[in-house]
């Protein structure tokens, strides 16, 4: 598995494997791409990690719609720059503030 931050906010939309986008019908199922319950607080913005299958290369991302601010100044960003899990645990290890959110519960921070 691979993993990557992504700012609160963002979302994922076009992804990349070895022969090019991302074929559904070649490969009969979307890529595993998972929103993990951890998270860290970086320059006072939430990065969520998420986890990816290795077959994944690079994703585009980009930010959610906002309805009371539809025009955004960054239209997407391609993340070239997936993580391994040793990667992971150091930045999570180096973070002044893990966030830990279960699908019931509000965001707690956690040291």
């Amino acid at each position: 598995m691979k993993y990557f931050f992504l700012a609160e906010g963002w979302t994922y939309y076009r992804i990349w494997e070895m022969g090019g986008l991302w074929q559904e019908n070649i490969w009969q199922r979307k890529p595993v791409i998972q929103r993990l319950n951890l998270g860290i607080i970086e320059n006072s913005e939430i990065l969520w990690l998420y986890q990816v299958e290795d077959a994944v290369l690079m994703l585009e991302v980009k930010p959610t719609p906002n309805l009371t601010n539809p025009v955004s100044t960054i239209g997407q960003v391609i993340v070239k720059r997936l993580i391994d899990a040793e990667a992971t645990i150091e930045l999570l290890n180096r973070s002044e503030t893990i966030l830990n959110k279960s699908p019931q519960s509000e965001i707690t921070p956690s040291v």
